[in-house]
């Protein structure tokens, strides 16, 4: 036997074309709709039992057990109904019975239907046909169970609260406990002929699905035996996704029915006990597929504008703007009831905290009520509250909290500067001078040139060493020289000056040299004390003044050149230490002024850290580094071999500087 995966239980209730001609559904004293036929349909892939019903009238489709369909139809009768069951299908359908019966004091008719197998059924509506379809019976079928056999052991459901469905039960949800599988007697089965109901009329007309391993059969619900007591809660308001559903699935098709009528449906669905607000007007049009009972009722309710609140086991359904109202008016009555006490005036001198920032902080947290009041003395620094007495406590115990001694930390900061500095230079200087005079009888044999004189034009270089007179002795005139590429500021100088007998050629050379290095370290600690959450600034320096002019006026205003260290510490629960820092490190540089005002080096770092209790941190570092080399050269003649070096000058320098800023602060205990 080929079992459909699962029998979802199919509660539908109908009331198609209630628009048309038919009119609204008929109530107790109005001539009641009746069954008119019963008959059967064989297709090639289905067989359907179709009922016809006088005018198109709700239902409730049951299926208790894997054998038997049940159809209840509301505010009916069953006087002419037709029963018949052709022979040629007997192994789908075995029996058709009609059952008058009666619930919440209207008439309803029970048609039951015998299945002579487990098969699969659909239930639809035409006008005012309804259609009972069942699948064609598979070959392996002609073994399956008959009605008067009885089923196999199935495992029953667990019963499911109606107020948790909703999702009123507190958070403790529906239980997920199954109990022990039962096999049902043979009494259980529906016989052959006509069965009394002896349910109670307040007993909900739906069933339950239970799955279990192997074949899936199908169980009554429990009855239930409590209900959970939750607190009054406004419900229909949230998104359709927040929740989880758990009712058992249903089908609806509405159209134009009254929406009363359709909450009045629930009622019977879930078992609930329901009452409707006089306000709930209006019709349903909706068509649902196998949902849940319990999100079929919230779509109606938010389709309608529509809430619900639980009162114990009873659930009232009310527009949402009448249930807001009555929220509203229920909080603005435990106000005035909370509000209406005697007002008690109190005074609290504070140790620590200004009664400024206490008094704003009591009004902007709304602590005091509406009628309470807050002052302040400034010169004793005490608050004067006048309040009700519940509302004094909660200012009281804020005031306790906050007006509490605030610790100190001291923050120290070490700005580290290092200067690197190394030079090295070597140059020459030579010229020479040459004479063809009658005097000193070396003239040329020409008429011209007869005479003449050859010497540098570069002018000499003072305390270069070498490159005298002509005429000899230290001191004396300097000649101009044709190589001049001596180093300035020499340390080291060697000379050497050549000449002819009679003085008609002199030459004269300069070596001169300069190595030089050096290390700077400069140190500052700027440290302050301050309390938390408090800023601080310490600074020590000069001011450099300078003039302005405007509108004919000089003014002389000053700009700082120190050091500077400001902070504000927040101590946290850890005993760690957030500081905004701000540090400067300025100081003047009179070699560069310009009309006697010198710049102002700068460093300076602004940065937020957070720094454990007595650790301590790199928050800036600076490196620059500035190397270059120099070659100053006579053209052509600096590059012969051996002889290239009397003909240029090389320098190198190399100067590195690097500044790094240290903090650490410590928290003062006790």
């Amino acid at each position: 036997m080929n079992l459909p995966r699962s029998f979802p239980l199919l509660l539908t209730v109908l009331a198609g074309a209630l628009v048309s001609a038919s009119g609204p559904i008929a109530g107790p004293g109005d001539t009641q709709p009746r069954i008119d036929d019963i008959s059967l349909r064989v297709s090639g892939k289905s067989t359907s039992l179709v009922i016809e019903v006088s005018e198109p009238v709700p239902y409730v489709a049951t299926r208790p057990d894997p054998v038997t369909v049940i159809l209840e139809f509301r505010n009916t009768t069953a006087k002419a109904a037709v029963h018949a069951v052709a022979k040629s299908v007997r192994d789908s359908i075995a029996a058709v019975y009609v059952e008058p019966s009666e619930a919440l004091g209207a008439p309803i008719v029970r048609v039951r239907i015998a299945l002579a197998q487990p098969l699969a059924h659909h239930v639809r509506s035409d006008r005012n046909k309804v259609i009972v379809e069942l699948d064609k019976p598979e070959k392996q079928a002609k073994q399956a169970m008959s009605p008067a056999q009885p089923p196999p052991a199935v495992r029953p459901r667990p019963a499911i609260d109606p107020i948790a469905a909703l999702g009123l039960d507190n958070g403790s949800g529906p239980s997920a406990s199954v109990p022990a599988a039962a096999a049902p007697t043979p009494a259980a089965m529906p016989a052959p002929g006509p069965q009394p109901q002896a349910r109670d009329a307040a007993t909900p007309p739906t069933t339950a699905l239970a799955a279990v391993q192997g074949p899936r059969l199908f169980q009554t619900p429990q009855p239930q035996t409590t209900i959970p007591q939750p607190t009054m809660t406004p419900l229909g308001t949230g998104q359709p996704t927040e929740r989880q559903y758990s009712g058992h699935p249903i089908s609806l098709d509405f159209q134009g029915a009254d929406l009363r009528a359709v909450l009045r449906t629930f009622a019977e669905i879930s078992g609930l006990n329901i009452v409707i607000d006089p306000r709930v007007t209006g019709t349903v049009d909706v068509a649902l597929r196998d949902v849940p009972w319990d999100q079929a009722l919230d779509m109606i309710l938010r389709a309608n504008s529509l809430g619900y609140v639980v009162n114990g086991t009873i659930v009232r359904v009310a527009p949402l703007d009448a249930l807001e109202a009555e929220q509203r008016k229920i909080r603005d009555l435990a106000r005035a009831q909370a509000e209406a006490g005697q007002m008690t005036t109190l005074t609290r001198q504070l140790s620590y905290a200004k009664g400024e920032e206490i008094v704003k902080l009591l009004t902007d947290a709304r602590v005091l009520s509406p009628r309470g009041t807050a002052y302040v003395d400034g010169r004793t620094n005490t608050v004067i509250l006048t309040d009700l007495a519940d509302r004094l406590q909660n200012a009281t115990q804020l005031i306790t909290t906050l007006d509490t001694a605030q610790p100190q930390v001291e923050i120290e900061a070490r700005i580290v500067q290092t200067n690197k500095d190394y030079a090295r230079a070597l140059g020459v200087q030579w010229g020479f001078n040459g004479r063809v005079d009658p005097a000193l009888g070396n003239t040329t044999p020409l008429a011209f040139p007869n005479t003449g004189n050859l010497g540098g034009r570069a002018p000499g270089t003072p305390g270069s060493g070498g490159l005298q007179g002509q005429t000899g002795g230290a001191g004396t005139t300097r000649v101009p020289t044709a190589v001049d590429l001596g180093v300035a500021g020499a340390s080291s100088a060697a000379g050497l000056a050549l000449g002819s007998v009679n003085g008609a050629f002199n030459l004269d050379i300069a070596l001169s040299a300069l190595e030089r290095s050096g290390n700077g370290r400069l140190l500052s600690t700027p440290r302050v004390t301050t309390q938390n959450n408090i800023p601080a600034e310490v600074t020590q320096g000069v001011q450099i003044p300078y003039q302005t002019v405007s509108n004919n006026t000089v003014t002389i205003q000053f700009k700082d050149a120190a050091l500077t260290l400001r902070v504000t510490p927040q101590i946290t629960a850890v005993n760690t230490v957030i500081m905004q820092i701000s540090v400067e490190n300025a100081s003047p540089d009179f070699a560069r002024a310009l009309h006697d005002i010198p710049p102002i080096n700068t460093q300076r770092a602004n940065t937020q850290v957070l720094v454990a209790d007595g650790q301590t941190t790199v928050i800036g570092g600076i490196y620059v580094s500035n190397e270059q080399s120099n070659t100053d050269r006579t053209p052509g003649m600096s590059r012969l071999p051996l002889l290239g070096w009397l003909f240029k000058r090389d320098a190198v320098t190399d100067a590195s500087t690097e500044l790094l800023i240290f903090i650490t602060p410590r928290i003062i205990k006790g």
